[in-house]
């Protein structure tokens, strides 16, 4: 597309819960970096009291008020996609869009989850072997990250959910999009077994923010030749991250992705390149100094 530079933007976020989110700050501050005005807004479904089904509605209303683009997170981001003109291919693949932007009056849906933890992973666990890898979570989260950690080079991901149905459809998506025999999807009564051939083990469930405390699994499963990736951002160092580290396994949390998501996000609303070292250390001062610890990667 033909990039029409401008010297000020409007964005925002629509989800659940997002008061404590970082994305504007973020956003706004590598804006001041750029000389630019850009306002970032949160619209919180549940302050104005409405569904995820309003989330088209929220779109076309953004379209229509002149916002560049938006951040789409839980609960709408397999929602927004019947209310968008076209799909990114990364989106399409994914089946959930994080990023709406606006150009000539079309809609057009991006998924920066993908592409922010697939950063994130090549610059904090840049050489860690890759052929089995379990990944346990197969959400929303868990979907973005397991196609990252097949498109950087995974020989198999091997899904772990509570939910039978939906490990067997992630797996099932990754297959045709990767070719068979990229991805399966097990029970966590197997987790042992699996952990123990396993080269690396990415964590995409909620266990370990403040509203859900503990080890999405017991410590004693952990080894010093596992690598231990997080989804999770809040808090920037979870219970797994600390228990992987003493026991001397290399570890990645998750700020590198909520930072690369909006990286790639920001670059998709401005067509500009941001400052990815000034928006990780703005970053890690902000989450040294948030009060809230949960939420999601956006």
């Amino acid at each position: 597309m033909a990039v029409v530079f401008k010297d000020s933007y409007l964005v925002g976020l629509i989800g659940s819960g997002i008061g404590p989110s970082l994305s504007p700050a973020l956003h706004e501050r590598e804006a001041d970096r750029q000389g630019l005005r850009y306002l970032y807004r949160l619209i919180d479904i549940d302050v104005l009291g409405l569904g995820p089904e309003a989330v088209g509605d929220l779109v076309r209303a953004a379209r229509d008020l002149g916002f560049d683009g938006l951040n789409i997170t839980h609960p709408c981001k397999q929602l927004v996609i019947p209310h968008l003109d076209a799909l990114a291919p990364q989106a399409e693949a994914l089946g959930a869009v994080n990023t709406v932007v606006f150009e000539d009056g079309r809609a057009v849906g991006h998924n920066t989850d993908v592409t922010g933890f697939a950063a994130s992973f090549a610059r904090g666990l840049p050489d860690v072997p890759l052929e089995r890898v379990v990944q346990l979570g197969a959400g929303g989260a868990g979907a973005a990250v397991a196609h990252a950690t097949l498109t950087l080079g995974a020989g198999q991901v091997t899904v772990v959910d509570a939910l039978a149905d939906r490990a067997a459809g992630l797996a099932g998506s990754l297959n045709r999009h990767f070719g068979p025999g990229r991805a399966a999807a097990a029970a966590p009564d197997r987790l042992a077994d699996l952990l123990a051939q396993a080269d690396g083990v990415v964590h995409a469930t909620p266990t370990g923010m403040a509203a859900h405390p503990g080890l999405p699994f017991p410590a004693g499963l952990l080894r010093p030749d596992l690598w231990v990736a997080e989804v999770v951002y809040r808090p920037l160092e979870t219970e797994l991250l600390r228990t992987a580290r003493a026991v001397g396994c290399a570890t990645l949390d998750g700020g590198g992705m909520a930072v690369f998501q909006a990286v790639d996000a920001f670059r998709l609303f401005t067509g500009r390149e941001p400052d990815s070292v000034g928006m990780l250390a703005d970053f890690a001062e902000m989450a040294r100094g948030a009060e809230h610890s949960a939420g999601h990667a956006v």
